[in-house]
């Protein structure tokens, strides 16, 4: 029995009298291979196999190409003026890019006709069309 202190816990003193409310079965149920002496046996006996099955399953996978965050020509020609240059850092300073260290990919969905210097990005073959087009250039 404890002396009053919280971090110790007092022991269940089982079959004590039907009063304690651990009386009787001393609250391990009526008869069977468990409610006799010794044979709680726990976690020890249960092996390998009943601790794997406890861990949640890990669904689907985990990609092994990078995944690149994508900007569209159109947000380029919002954001940028006539001969700016246009790096990865630049585009997570203004917002357009979390920046999640994957990388950004310019797409070519809409018009642009600023000419952009882009370092560091990657792009799609109609967004380098479309930059070349209006006089700008690519360095990756």
């Amino acid at each position: 029995i404890s002396s009053g202190s919280r971090t110790t816990r007092s022991k269940k003193r089982l079959g004590r009298g039907n009063g304690s409310q651990k009386g009787t079965s001393a609250g391990k149920g009526t008869k069977g291979q468990k409610a006799r002496a010794g044979q709680r046996g726990g976690l020890k006996l249960l092996g390998f196999k009943k601790g794997l099955q406890k861990v949640p399953k890990l669904r689907g996978f985990k990609s092994r190409f990078v995944r690149l965050e994508a900007v569209n020509i159109s947000t380029l020609e919002k954001l940028f003026l006539d001969g700016d240059k246009v790096t990865p850092a630049i585009l997570i300073k203004k917002g357009v890019a979390r920046g999640s260290g994957s990388g950004i990919k310019i797409l070519g969905e809409g018009k642009i006709s600023k000419k952009l210097m882009i370092e560091g990005c990657v792009a799609s073959k109609g967004a380098i069309r479309a930059i070349e087009a209006a006089g700008g250039a690519f360095s990756f």
